[in-house]
């Protein structure tokens, strides 16, 4: 996202206008995001997926974005668990800590003790068995011909990093890119997304929300008449920038707010909520503060450990999900939007969780008619988007505006999916008992579609 963001030809300007000395003392937000958010990437990386930093910072945060990232030097402090990012060894100051239980933050107010205290240590959930049968062990009931589709790379894409097929609750084909297994917690972006309005639907189950709920800033704001379903729709009508080829809200959001929950609510309305669809990270990290607050029971108060080890304790330990991790901001907010890493075979968990309607070994999680309320179609979204975070339809490729990408591979009309940025997809078709999840960094100027993968794995199954 960020790293396409530092324009070479912005820092020479500033360079310019107010010297070195100026850029170390007070460098201009650009670069501050690009600094915080390569400090971000590296220290979830490190500290969670356990990789190299160098490697991270070349391959995930370098190579994919403007070459002004090569001049970004990163330091990371195992003894602390920080990682400090600088351009030229002194501009930035981007700085990242990681907690037990949450994942890392960007600092960007530069106090790591603070960021520090939003953490909680997990129970154990033990690794999937390769010797149980998927899901609840990892052990594959491969399907030659599907795996043989996976060892395309075309329809692999470039970049992948993992992949997984799930049919009639089997795994059945998985893949892994160089340097990566299936033990490698990936990245899902805003796929996310998906996973926050469960969270929120579990608290509709609880009873301590609903989805047409409102009230949630103080009474005579207009905002207040903005309701749950609207935030998680993308129909709340707040303004918001989501673009990342400047310092959009986005960005501000993710690499220069210590709370990001409190950022959103800033925001003014430019639209009267449901008559308007945009595409909004800030409308789910506020869909996260209200269901964190909701779940303690107290709207003012403080993050508790409690509520912070909630995803883990009442939907990753409950389907084994032994890898996943929500991560929290320097203010304790779950970044429900953009940050929550797993395992190819952890996120397939979750997609075959939704494709059960929100039951997992015959217990039900979410409210019953939850799920495909999730795939109703958002109010003028035009079709896109789906009321519970999902998309109607793939990534849109090359396929002009306005129409459904999903079209020329004749895909189910049940199909829906979880997306974000650079690659991430599942898609679930429950009329064909299937979930298909691919992972990896693949910026969209490639263009790929894994409806292409999806379409193949159709007629391999069905044969």
């Amino acid at each position: 996202m960020a790293s396409k963001l530092l324009l070479a030809a912005a820092a020479v300007v500033v360079i310019a206008a107010g010297g070195v000395a100026t850029l170390a003392v007070k460098p201009p937000d650009l670069l501050r995001v690009g600094a915080n958010y390569g400090a971000k990437i590296v220290c979830s990386n490190v500290f969670i997926a356990g990789r190299n930093a160098q490697a991270v910072l070349a391959e995930d945060v370098q190579a994919p974005g403007h070459p002004v990232l090569k001049y970004l030097k990163v330091q990371v402090d195992q003894q602390r668990k920080t990682v400090r990012a600088q351009f030229f060894g002194f501009v930035g100051d981007g700085l990242a800590v990681y907690r037990p239980g949450t994942g890392c933050a960007a600092a960007p107010d530069g106090d790591a003790a603070r960021a520090s205290q939003y953490q909680f240590n997990p129970i154990r959930i033990w690794g999937p068995s390769p010797n149980v049968p998927w899901p609840t062990g990892s052990m594959e009931d491969t399907n030659p011909a599907v795996q043989a589709l996976l060892a395309q790379d075309a329809l692999a894409g470039a970049g992948m990093r993992g992949m997984a097929v799930i049919y009639r609750g089997r795994l059945v084909a998985q893949r892994y890119g160089a340097g990566f297994t299936a033990a490698s917690p990936l990245l899902g972006w805003s796929m996310a997304k998906t996973v926050s309005a469960a969270l929120a639907g579990m608290q509709i189950s609880d009873g301590k929300l609903s989805l047409q709920q409102s009230g949630f800033w103080p009474a005579g704001d207009e905002r207040a008449q903005i309701t749950l379903a609207q935030l998680m729709s993308m129909s709340s009508g707040l303004r918001w920038n989501e673009g990342y080829g400047d310092v959009s809200d986005a960005t501000r959001m993710l690499y220069l707010e210590p709370d990001m929950a409190a950022f959103t609510t800033t925001q003014p309305m430019e639209h009267p909520p449901g008559t308007k669809w945009n595409y909004s990270s800030g409308s789910t990290v506020l869909l996260s503060r209200i269901w964190q607050r909701a779940a303690g029971g107290d709207a003012k108060a403080a993050v508790s450990a409690a509520v912070l080890s909630l995803p883990h304790d009442r939907l990753f330990a409950p389907l084994g999900m032994s890898s996943a991790v929500i991560e929290a901001d320097a203010r304790g907010n779950l970044v429900g939007s953009s940050y929550m890493y797993a395992t190819t075979q952890d996120w397939a968990r979750f997609g075959q969780f939704l494709l059960q309607d929100g039951v997992w070994q015959g217990k039900r999680y979410l409210p019953d008619g939850f799920v495909s309320g999730m795939q109703q179609v958002a109010p003028a979204s035009g079709g896109a988007y789906g009321q519970g975070s999902v998309w109607r339809y793939g990534p849109s490729g090359a396929t002009p505006e306005g129409q459904n990408p999903d079209t020329r591979f004749q895909l189910p009309a049940d199909t829906y999916w979880m997306e974000g940025h650079d690659g991430q997809s599942i898609a679930i078709v429950p009329s064909q008992q299937l979930v298909v999840v691919r992972l990896g960094l693949t910026p969209h100027r490639l263009m790929y579609q894994p409806q292409a993968l999806l379409a193949a794995v159709m007629k391999a199954v069905q044969q």
